[in-house]
């Protein structure tokens, strides 16, 4: 080799290495412009080391000029080449990537190969773009490329991710010998459908051998996704029975599932799995755990997790996740501190982080203090606020009494208002008692969203309220009619690791007599405490058969479910109760008796918060 040849070679290289120390689209341009004053650029190795750094920078910038400079400065690119920008554009934009590959068909000799089609399917993918999707299946198989697996496996997913779950399963059925991506590709798709039960028997029929930790978090997230969070949990148990150790995303999915379900002390084996395998607690971690013990009404673990496991500067969806903990436990003082303790960190707000402080401020009627965060989010923050912020708003006012200013509120709205917004208004106008206006948001309400239970359930509880017995009976008819059915109250306990369900007026726990039996010896103390039940007429005329007789007989199964945890746990335990709806009256004044007489803490997480009861009070104030 010459000393010319070794003096350029290693010039290139110098040239090359600058690349990795530019963080900016000038520094970029001085290195494209040394390239082309030396002739590094007619080098095809020197061109796809340059689009290659590029593509793969974080910056959306980068990629950009890579587009622009491979349109207008390569001349006749090779197959290498088009498929190198076809996948690097492909993620942040998908679109380009796509524009791309119709302008290789239009070249002069174009080039394409098996690995052409995976990348530009991912990028159908991204988009959830179903036409092009089948255009591209049409265009491989023409080519001769229908048998490729690997095309065929980017096909599966690619029909998943728009939704064409029975498109996708008629490829996947073709394949003689699906591989793993195969497997894993056909039960997302299902999964993704809410198809739960043939996702799993796809899954059971998976090889065992061919099984890894995608597949097992595939079929976990979908069963916690479709809302199935005991399911999830026993096959999580599965996944670490069948020697595939769990990664942080299923442990992250099998962790949500925790949160939804309450169960605290499967949370915390997760929570120690994670240490004693030495996991690092990545941001997503940390936001899923601190969300889990929240939701499972430890908020001292979950700022435990946010002080030891996240050292250095926290992202904004961990500040968020303690935000939003704090506002489910109907802490706004601790919400409102953090809230302003993030911004001195240089940490900026996002549209989520400000739901949950309004939400803390809604359920602690900090009123001011939440106006002046939601009237500051589009002026200091640049954040434009959602139809999620303004029904914030309008549950803060509600709740306060505010019901004229609320109603203001709404038409000011430069939105047109949903069912959520005016059923916030509808349940204000229940607590403060404004017959008028609850007639008249009922009615708008029942128009909107005639098939919400809820909806004439509060309208017939508005219409008991003024003593119109004859618009109540109405409201049940309408309802019958309509064929709506009141989502029953539920109640779930985790004890030892199981969860115990419990429906009003439901009798197929396996020691339901036991528990009746139990209920009768707490009810007599609470009557000696000088308690009096209350029964709303309205609710027995809607009610079941079943319901009906459990109402009559004080049996809500919130009721039932601590009944049962003071049958099962040592004396002076915390007794941890879910429940899927907004906790009665009467249910609120039994729990607080029942920590009085018995001594013991109760934490409920009802449908939309926590009531923390000890002695006879509960955090909530009986603001709620």
């Amino acid at each position: 080799m010459s000393l010319t040849s070794t003096s350029s070679s290693l010039a290139l290289e110098h040239t090359l290495s600058c690349l990795h120390k530019c963080s900016k689209e000038v520094e970029l341009k001085q290195i494209h412009a040394r390239m082309l004053k030396t002739g590094f650029f007619h080098d095809p190795y020197a061109i796809t080391k340059f689009l290659s750094y590029c593509l793969s920078s974080s910056s959306s910038t980068f990629s950009s000029y890579a587009h622009h400079v491979f349109l207008n400065s390569v001349d006749r690119p090779d197959t290498f080449l088009w498929n190198l920008m076809i996948k690097g554009l492909s993620s942040d934009q998908p679109e380009s990537s796509l524009l791309l590959y119709h302008r290789m068909l239009s070249s002069s000799s174009p080039h394409h190969n098996p690995y052409t089609f995976p990348f530009l399917l991912k990028a159908c993918s991204n988009l959830s773009a179903f036409q092009e999707t089948t255009q591209i299946h049409v265009h491989l198989t023409k080519l001769g490329y229908g048998t490729d697996v690997y095309s065929l496996n980017s096909l599966i997913n690619s029909y998943a991710v728009t939704g064409h779950f029975n498109h996708a399963r008629l490829l996947f059925d073709r394949i003689q010998e699906p591989d793993l991506v195969s497997w894993n590709s056909v039960i997302k798709s299902y999964a993704k459908a809410g198809e739960m039960d043939t996702a799993l028997t796809l899954f059971r029929k998976m090889p065992q051998a061919k099984k890894n930790a995608i597949s097992w978090t595939t079929i976990i997230s979908g069963y916690v996704q479709a809302g199935m969070n005991k399911e999830a949990l026993q096959l999580f148990h599965e996944m670490q029975n069948s020697n595939v150790p769990p990664d942080k995303v299923s442990l992250a999915s099998a962790l949500s599932a925790c949160a939804q379900l309450g169960a605290l002390e499967q949370g915390k084996w997760i929570h120690s799995y994670a240490n004693k395998e030495r996991i690092s607690i990545d941001p997503v971690l940390a936001c899923v755990l601190i969300d889990m013990y929240a939701k499972c009404g430890d908020m001292e673990e979950a700022l435990r997790v946010f002080n030891n496991n996240m050292k250095k500067t926290k992202p904004v969806q961990v500040w968020t996740a303690l935000i939003s903990g704090y506002a489910y436990h109907g802490l706004g003082g601790e919400a409102i501190s953090r809230f302003k303790e993030m911004q001195k960190m240089g940490v900026k707000p996002n549209a989520i982080t400000f739901t949950g402080v309004l939400t803390a401020c809604s359920y602690t009627g900090l009123v001011e203090e939440g106006k002046s965060v939601f009237y500051t989010m589009e002026r200091d923050y640049n954040v434009k606020p959602t139809i999620e912020h303004y029904g914030c708003m309008v549950d803060l006012l509600g709740r306060a009494g505010l019901l004229d200013e609320a109603k203001i509120f709404i038409q000011k709205m430069p939105m047109k208002p949903n069912a959520v917004i005016w059923g916030s208004l509808l349940k204000a106008c229940q607590i403060h008692k404004n017959i008028t206006l609850g007639e008249r948001i009922g009615e708008i309400l029942i128009g909107m969203d005639p098939n919400h239970g809820g909806r004439y359930v509060h309208m017939a509880k508005i219409h008991a309220m003024g003593k119109k017995w004859d618009k109540a009976a109405e409201t049940r008819r309408l309802m019958k009619e309509q064929g709506v059915v009141k989502v029953p109250g539920c109640s779930t306990i985790s004890l030892e690791g199981t969860t115990h369900e419990f429906t009003a007026g439901d009798r197929s726990h396996a020691e339901i007599e036991k528990i009746l039996t139990k209920w009768r010896a707490v009810t007599r103390k609470l009557e000696g405490n000088g308690y009096v039940p209350e029964l709303e007429d309205m609710l027995l005329d809607l009610a079941g058969d079943e319901e009906r007789e459990a109402i009559v007989q004080h049996q809500h199964s919130e009721k039932l479910a601590v009944t049962y945890g003071l049958m099962k746990t040592k004396p002076g335990t915390t007794i941890r109760i879910m429940k899927n709806l907004r906790v009665c009256k009467d249910c609120h004044r039994v729990m607080k008796l029942i920590t009085k007489i018995y001594k013991r803490d109760i934490v409920m997480r009802d449908r939309t918060r926590f009531h923390h009861f000890r002695d006879g009070k509960c955090t909530c104030g009986d603001y709620w």
